[in-house]
């Protein structure tokens, strides 16, 4: 299963593998305080793309399927997400406030997709 939480929810031993899936580092967030199993900053949208979208839900399906190209031409930057969910459940962290249009929304079901 692929889960999302935001990087200031506190982690839950039922979390599994916690991945933070941004570009850019949390604000307000040291990372001792992170408890992680690796930052992926390959599988988090290109500047380009996370500046034009700058979370606007009007944006979100062309959001979604500009992101899900970049995604499908680097492999490498997800396939650990997917080994690792075949073992147990994985976390994808973000920093968004919004809970639903945000990248790691986005890679959950682009993820989940390909579990399937």
């Amino acid at each position: 299963m692929v889960k999302l939480k935001r990087v200031y929810d506190p982690p839950d031993p039922r979390d599994g593998r916690r991945f933070l899936v941004e570009r850019l580092w949390p604000r307000g967030v040291k990372k001792e305080q992170l408890h992680m199993d690796g930052w992926v900053k390959e599988a988090a949208p290109s500047d380009d793309l996370r500046r034009w979208f700058g979370h606007d839900p009007a944006k979100w399906d062309e959001f979604r399927c500009r992101y899900f190209a970049e995604l499908e031409k680097n492999p490498d930057a997800w396939q650990e997400f997917l080994d690792a969910a075949h073992g147990g459940d994985i976390t994808l962290l973000f920093s968004s406030h919004d809970l639903e249009h945000n990248n790691a929304a986005a890679l959950q079901e682009f993820l989940e997709k390909r579990l399937d």
